[in-house]
């Protein structure tokens, strides 16, 4: 009981800490049955307050045990604060070069972050908007379990 414990303090002292140079990370839950269908639109919104500053722009994706695929993949809409909207595809390579599953996990879970926009600069301040929906031929994808958001800022 006191391992349970010590283990749940640890993860909420780890919840808390924020990484240096990380201007923004949000993460949503897809579903509470662990899948996403694609029919779920994640919508995510940013505020960006810095003029001239580089970002690297990932996506985080959480799993569980079980989650088979190598690649997923994704459709993210960007809208600026005018109203300028852009789609991009992405597909978030779920392996290493040694074909190994990435990501950091404990207890069943696995966090992994995917860069797909480096050096971004925002040419407008204000808040941005990001729709997230997986492209995939499967639906749902299952054992998914978040999706997020993650700048940070290029020194």
């Amino acid at each position: 009981m006191k391992k349970i414990a010590a283990i749940l303090v640890m993860l909420t002292c780890m919840a808390g800490c924020s990484l240096e140079g990380r201007d923004y990370a949000e993460y949503k839950v897809l579903s509470p049955m662990e899948e996403w269908l694609r029919k779920d639109i994640i919508e995510f919104k940013v505020p960006i307050v810095k003029e001239d500053q580089e970002y690297n722009m990932s996506l985080a994706y959480r799993y569980v045990v079980g989650h088979n695929h190598e690649v997923v993949k994704v459709k993210v809409t960007e809208t600026s604060p005018s109203g300028i909207e852009e789609s991009v595809e992405h597909d978030l390579n779920m392996l290493d070069e040694n074909g190994y599953y990435k990501g950091d996990g404990s207890l069943g879970i696995i966090d992994t972050e995917h860069l797909i926009v480096a050096n971004k600069i925002f040419k407008e301040m204000g808040t941005y908007k990001y729709k997230i929906e997986h492209m995939m031929p499967n639906n749902p994808i299952e054992f998914a379990v978040e999706i997020g958001v993650i700048l940070d800022q290029v020194k």
